[in-house]
């Protein structure tokens, strides 16, 4: 487990009175669009609802509707829209959470369950398709799933696609599957994607999303945007979830726009030596403005954050760029300020808190702590020693580990000194630990019953032993 020894501490800036942000109320139109989906049952392929837990079940529902709730805030919609939007989204929640257990069928069979961030990253890019496709039209398409939503009462239901608004996107899907008039074979730009491991469901995925993408040409665009990526040192089995995560890629200029890109972002911070890492991660960063990735880096700046901590920040957390300064980053910020937490300190060593949703995420695991016995101040002292902390999810961690932690016989400041305890598995390292000293007779700090290695460990429990026979 990594653990931060020495770090820049950014000067101290006083918080701010914590204040809920309203964005503009946004009156959206809806063309008469409509979108039917079906969620996919256990007999086509999608995992049985049966090896799934209620209550993780139900701690997915809940991450959904936070993941949703901040992408229609992004889109311009006021907290009271948004809410009174997901309060109507029930089966669209529903739904949401198939396509979480279609895409990651083998995890959940395996005994995985995604994190909060995982579920974040899965829906995002599904949620970003759809509103490609259907515009102003999301909102209706998620209150009315899975029936066609109408312009008012005494609208008639129209056929579930108009061919007119939708040609350009057949026309685009079907020229993945066609044959290149010249040869005879699949156009060459998908053959060379094909190569690249791509299959053609992939590519017709990527066109549904982005049309433009199956009209790149294979030598005036892709493939120099993929040779580069190649020479940068990126695995060519990262090649196809780049593309795929972003498209755009393939359509803007080498040298008059990406590389000049990665020479401003390195002039920020990033490790050019980490790029392959970035760009997997974050491929999206390479397409942002110079605007939108310095308001990100200024809000940074106002922490304390020295240039080469935000520089570390890019790159281990490329997607912090993406998160609205004045809808996620500075009410976060003002969140963790009302627990005492330093923010920069925080922001160095856990950026991933700051895509977090308050409501669904924070002040539950907040709440859950302070119903436990634990002060404010306790709380504001484990997330500082411990940034992680609120990236768990509530009902698959943090209720499991203290259910045990209570038979240990501990007491409750010790994970205020340690609440590293949490980021440890249950089954496969605090359990086990646990049985091999209460076999021995005697009792280790709790850091040292988890941190340690194994041959460590073996020595701390000896050397106990043997000052208790001593003593």
């Amino acid at each position: 487990m990594k653990t931060f020894t020495s770090i820049q501490t950014p000067h101290h800036f006083p918080c701010t009175p914590f204040f809920s942000h309203f964005a503009k109320r946004t009156q959206l139109s809806f063309p008469a669009k409509v979108f039917f989906c079906q969620a996919k049952s256990g007999i086509d392929g999608s995992l049985n609802l049966e090896v799934v837990s209620p209550t993780l079940l139900a701690a997915e529902k809940e991450e959904a509707k936070a993941v949703l709730t901040l992408f229609l805030k992004k889109q311009g919609l006021s907290n009271s829209v948004a809410a009174r939007t997901i309060n109507k989204s029930d089966l669209f929640i529903d739904h949401l959470v198939s396509k979480l257990h279609s895409k990651h069928k083998s995890w959940y069979l395996a005994g995985r369950e995604l994190t909060t961030l995982e579920i974040r990253d899965s829906l995002i890019p599904y949620l970003e398709s759809l509103f490609e496709e259907h515009g102003d039209l999301l909102v209706d398409v998620v209150e009315n799933y899975p029936n066609p939503p109408v312009k008012d009462k005494s609208d008639v239901p129209v056929p579930p696609s108009s061919p007119v608004l939708d040609s350009k996107k057949l026309k685009a899907v079907s020229r993945v599957s066609a044959m290149d008039p010249d040869g005879g074979n699949l156009r060459p730009h998908i053959v060379y994607l094909m190569e690249l491991g791509m299959d053609i469901e992939q590519i017709r995925s990527i066109t549904r999303r982005f049309p433009s993408f199956a009209y790149y040409s294979l030598e005036g665009k892709i493939k120099p945007v993929v040779e580069f990526f190649l020479e940068l040192g990126v695995p060519k089995e990262h090649i196809p979830t780049i593309l795929s995560k972003r498209p755009q890629l393939c359509g803007i200029s080498l040298s008059e726009n990406l590389k000049p890109a990665m020479k401003f972002l390195e002039s920020l911070g990033v490790d050019k030596k980490q790029w392959p890492k970035v760009i997997y991660r974050f491929p999206a960063l390479l397409t942002y403005s110079r605007q939108k990735v310095m308001e990100s880096i200024d809000f940074l700046h106002e922490f304390g954050l020295s240039e080469e901590s935000i520089g570390k920040i890019l790159t281990r957390c490329p997607n912090i760029v993406s998160y609205s300064v004045e809808d996620n980053l500075r009410p976060t910020a003002n969140y963790f300020c009302s627990l005492g937490v330093d923010v920069g300190i925080l922001l160095f060593r856990c950026p991933q808190n700051f895509g977090l949703s308050i409501e669904a995420n924070l002040k539950p695991i907040t709440t859950f702590f302070l119903e436990r016995g634990y002060t404010l101040e306790e709380i504001g002292t484990m997330i500082s020693r411990y940034g992680a902390l609120y990236t768990f999810s509530l009902t698959e961690n943090l209720i499991p580990k203290w259910d045990f932690f209570l038979t240990t016989g501990y007491q409750k400041s010790d994970l205020v000194k340690f609440p590293q305890y949490f980021g440890y598995s249950l089954e496969e390292r605090i359990k086990p630990r646990f049985v091999i000293m209460k076999k021995s007779g005697v009792k280790l700090l709790l850091n040292q019953v988890l941190s340690l290695s194994s041959s460590n460990f073996e020595e701390a429990l000896k050397k106990k032993m043997k000052k208790m026979q001593n003593g």
